[in-house]
């Protein structure tokens, strides 16, 4: 009977894929770099193919083959993961802590509403909290530093971390009402011109990981920050413009602090909100209920006709996060 691939042979090959060369997945698996190509070499005698073309130093490329065989090892691996995570989960009493990671996205009423019911239902069990941007919220998850991590969808694919949608929210782009551009709409719709030169706020992504992509920036002046919340105090303050969450805003629109802006060249659009863990760490049953009691919380969020109301003059929507 032929040797069939281990899963340790399967998760080099993926690591080499991943980093594309046997010097960094070493690195990545902490391992010696001639146990990765050990590893290799055995696996591709097992399949008798070859995986990778080796035409130089640190030259390595997935060969048609390797290309061909690359998402069976990604299946195989996953359905292992899940296997395990299955197994564990069985055996897995309460869990004595959870961590958790929440983008600034997030609805905040929502996320008050679904902690305070958490805590009456597993008063036991200790809870860490962290916020952050982007793909900062993906890093904790992955890393292992969070359980659950709940922002919009991951710059970049992961096959160890497990995803689901689970809500939405919205971006929207504002101005303080003392704002230039607040001033401008007032006669006509504003273009991409009207804000070219204007201040615009970004928010940096600090793991780096969307380095270099930027989303509905349009003016050629940019003042990036760390976070949502410097960003909305900036904003606030009349320094500049740029897009927040629906529902960080929704009193400074109600009360008329902050005015949206009738800018066509923002896409203002449904922005959707994605719970993630790592695959091979399964949920516990606090965990469980917390990923369901998100679900149901942050599914029933504004729709965009309750958003485009709100533009359009106050709004009470207390019951989205209830």
């Amino acid at each position: 009977m032929d040797a069939n691939p281990t899963l340790d042979q399967l998760q080099v090959f993926l690591a080499v894929a991943d980093t594309g060369s046997f010097s960094a997945a070493a690195r990545r698996l902490n391992r010696a770099q001639s146990v990765v190509s050990y590893t290799i070499a055995n696996l591709e005698a097992q399949l008798e193919v070859s995986l990778f073309s080796r035409s130089g130093p640190g030259q390595t490329r997935l060969t048609d083959e390797g290309h061909a065989l690359l998402a069976d090892a990604r299946r195989i691996v996953s359905d292992l993961q899940v296997m395990r995570a299955r197994a564990k989960s069985m055996k897995q009493g309460l869990e004595a802590e959870l961590s958790l990671a929440i983008s600034n996205m997030v609805p905040s009423e929502a996320l008050a509403a679904t902690l305070t019911d958490f805590i009456n239902h597993f008063p036991s069990v200790s809870l860490s909290l962290n916020t952050g941007e982007l793909g900062m919220i993906m890093n904790l998850v992955s890393n292992g530093r969070a359980t659950i991590g709940i922002a919009g969808a991951p710059p970049r694919a992961d096959d160890t971390l497990t995803l689901e949608k689970i809500g939405h929210s919205f971006m929207v782009p504002v101005a303080a009402s003392t704002h230039s551009l607040a001033l401008v709409q007032v006669d006509k719709p504003l273009s991409r011109i009207d804000v070219r030169e204007e201040v615009q706020l970004v928010v940096t992504d600090a793991s780096g990981i969307t380095q270099g992509r930027d989303f509905n920036v349009l003016s050629y002046r940019i003042w990036r920050v760390g976070d949502i919340a410097t960003k909305h105090q900036l904003i606030r303050s009349g320094l500049g413009w740029g897009g927040l969450p629906a529902s960080l805003i929704r009193e400074d629109l109600a009360t008329g602090r902050l005015v949206s802006l009738k800018l066509d060249a923002y896409e203002t659009g449904e922005y959707p909100l994605y719970a993630m863990r790592r695959t091979a760490t399964p949920l516990g049953p606090a965990g469980r209920w917390l990923l369901e009691a998100f679900h149901r919380r942050l599914s029933s969020c504004p729709s965009r006709e309750d958003m485009q109301q709100m533009l359009n003059g106050p709004q009470d929507f207390s019951k989205a996060a209830e």
